[in-house]
């Protein structure tokens, strides 16, 4: 029932800053959770901020103050601001969407293909 395409990645240096966007489509859009996650090689798919329909946030606490989660239901589309960068950072980043707020991966039902990033050092 969603489609969620992101956008935005590339290669950043370190204390930089990059946006990434997700696209989704599908009418239920808005009463979807939305998440951004990020996978390194070799590790398990990790959670990295959500926003409820209403707005309401939640980040984990390595990219707490660094990052900022949005949307715009008019867009059906969702951002994630990232400000200095770390090499820790680097992933390929997925945007989710979902019935609630969760932190665990299998709570959302729909996923992006991912856009990479890169952090320099």
């Amino acid at each position: 029932q969603v489609q969620l395409v992101e956008s935005g990645g590339g290669l950043v240096q370190a204390g930089g800053s990059l946006r990434l966007s997700c696209a989704a489509s599908g009418r239920t859009f808005a009463s979807y959770a939305m998440g951004w996650f990020r996978q390194a090689p070799g590790k398990e798919r990790e959670f990295v901020a959500v926003i409820s329909w209403t707005g309401a946030t939640y980040y984990a606490d390595s990219v707490k103050g660094r990052f900022t989660i949005s949307r715009d239901n008019a867009k059906n589309s969702v951002y994630l601001q990232m400000n200095s960068l770390k090499p820790e950072d680097a992933a390929v980043y997925y945007c989710a969407a979902g019935p609630v707020i969760a932190s665990h991966a299998g709570a959302y039902g729909y996923w992006g293909q991912g856009t990479q990033v890169t952090v320099s050092s």
